[in-house]
């Protein structure tokens, strides 16, 4: 996706201080396009059930330790559709490298990438985009952004960002069989009702673009249950072990978006509780949150699990790799959601 030089890019964040959001971004047409690229001709063969990885990447600051967990996580084998959040194309802190093309070039994948924000606090950003993309062993027929209403004003924010939130779809060729795949995410600055509002424009968009097909929804939908806003509550849950225990087992009841999808025909995976995100605390604690979903509809998933990127987990780590050799705590914030999928007939 082409880059916006960096006065320009300041001059149109300097913008926000008197303009909004959707204003500003009406005039960067990258918001409204879909890098997609295919790479590979399909499969020979079309497998009974999909394997369908789910995963926020932190912005891929450990792009190479993340491509060795996919090539050798035994617990994510096989996938063939990966829905991954957080991607950065030329941001310094990643390296300024286009973090989604560079996962698809070395795994032989098609993918689709959209730009959910453009930083604005590092001059040593090559491009400073940040977003959302779907991988692929099936060729992409189309792809295509969904923006999604704005709940949160980033550039107010200390990352101070240009953007909001979306969701990236595209239609797939499954041996002859269109297939919709949509990555997601939703805002974290906000309450229950702020995310229902955001999945319904998601649901509606894709009965539009995507019908008449099975579909697989996922991403870090942010469920945490309450208003990711108001920071000063966040210490008072973490010490309520009542409001800790509901961040887990009582998601359903606070963010009206899970039983929405369920009520529009949506299996949701995974269906047990499942920490998916360790929020830091300060002390060292952690706040154990589950914020990413996998969500079919017309089809179902056979088997399910929640697969940890905690640096004590990474046992599989082949000898002399940089998985190996990793030191920090974690491989990322989040941890990934895995399910082989069967389509309906």
């Amino acid at each position: 996706m082409r880059g916006i030089p960096l006065a320009e890019r300041k001059a149109l964040g300097a913008l926000l201080d008197t303009h909004t959001q959707v204003d500003v971004m009406a005039r960067i047409p990258q918001f409204a396009e879909a890098e997609t690229a295919n790479f590979v001709a399909p499969p020979a063969e079309v497998p009974e059930q999909l394997g369908v990885l789910m995963f926020n990447m932190e912005r891929g600051v450990h792009l190479r330790e993340i491509q060795e967990f996919l090539r050798d996580c035994p617990d994510i084998q096989p996938f063939d559709v990966i829905l991954a959040n957080e991607l950065d194309d030329g941001c310094a802190r990643s390296g300024n490298k286009n973090t989604a093309r560079e996962l698809a070039e070395a795994f032989g994948l098609n993918y689709a990438w959209g730009l959910e924000f453009i930083e604005l606090v590092n001059d040593e950003n090559e491009k400073g985009f940040h977003g959302n993309a779907v991988f692929s062993r099936w060729p992409i027929q189309r792809a295509g952004v969904i923006r999604l209403p704005e709940q949160y004003n980033w550039y107010f924010d200390r990352q101070r960002r240009i953007g909001g939130r979306l969701a990236v779809y595209a239609q797939l060729d499954v041996g002859g069989r269109p297939l919709g795949v949509v990555s997601i995410h939703l805002e974290n600055r906000t309450h229950g009702e702020g995310r229902r509002i955001q999945m319904e424009t998601i649901l509606r968009s894709v009965q539009k673009e995507l019908p008449d097909m099975p579909v697989i929804l996922g991403g870090d939908l942010n469920t945490n249950t309450f208003d990711g806003r108001a920071k000063e509550d966040i210490g008072d849950i973490a010490a309520d072990p009542e409001m800790r225990r509901r961040c887990l087992e009582d998601v359903f009841s606070f963010e009206a978006l899970l039983p929405m999808a369920a009520a529009e025909g949506y299996q949701i995976v995974p269906g047990e509780p499942k920490l998916t995100r360790r929020k830091p605390l300060p002390g060292g604690d952690f706040l154990p949150l589950r914020l990413d979903w996998i969500m079919l509809k017309g089809a179902a998933a056979a088997q399910s699990r929640m697969v940890s990127t905690a640096k004590e987990d990474l046992t599989y780590a082949k000898p002399g790799s940089a998985l190996a050799a990793f030191t920090g705590a974690e491989l990322s914030d989040h941890n990934a959601i895995w399910a082989l999928c069967r389509l309906d007939t």
